[in-house]
């Protein structure tokens, strides 16, 4: 059995590298560059999400990209985000009638520039949490969930930059 699964582990390593297999962060700096300047464009329905978004854009950077955050006259790209709607839908009620379970849409829209080309994205991320029967939202729920959505938005305009990396690396 442990010959098996050792005998396995080397095939699927061979084969991944055989392959020329490579992550799809290995071509997303092609795309957005080794220095980023992010702008987050404050929300005047929610200003103290603009700096939850932009702390959370540069440690997505940094973490998923290994690219990091810089002034706009040192940056390669540059990556504008703005809030486009947040709504808060209930999903579940209790048999009383009193919404417990809600889930935060977050619309995010990214420009992100790098010298003369320009790519338009808007992205929705989602978040569930429950709240306490007959509650309402209170401000730390509703500022969560916001930052949790916001998240997702984000690492999926990460995911599709990486996938137009690998995309146009296949060109």
């Amino acid at each position: 059995m442990q010959y098996l699964k050792q005998s396995l582990l080397i095939l699927t390593g061979v084969l991944l590298l055989g392959c020329g297999y490579k992550p799809s962060s290995h071509f997303t700096p092609k795309i957005i560059g080794e220095k980023v300047y992010t702008e987050v464009e404050v929300s005047l329905s929610d200003p103290e999400n603009t700096v939850l978004t932009k702390d959370a854009l540069n440690r997505a950077l940094l973490s998923r990209l290994k690219s990091l955050s810089t002034s706009k006259k040192e940056a390669d790209t540059h990556i504008k985000v703005t809030y486009q709607s947040i709504r808060f839908r209930p999903l579940q009620y209790n048999k009383n009638g009193y919404v417990v379970y809600y889930q935060a849409n977050i619309t995010l829209h990214f420009q992100l520039i790098k010298g003369t080309q320009k790519e338009e994205r808007s992205i929705r991320g989602r978040y569930e949490f429950p709240i306490r029967p007959s509650a309402i939202i209170s401000n730390a729920l509703r500022f969560e969930a916001i930052e949790k959505g916001s998240i997702h938005a984000l690492d999926q305009f990460i995911a599709y930059i990486s996938a137009k990396g690998v995309l146009n690396h296949a060109k």
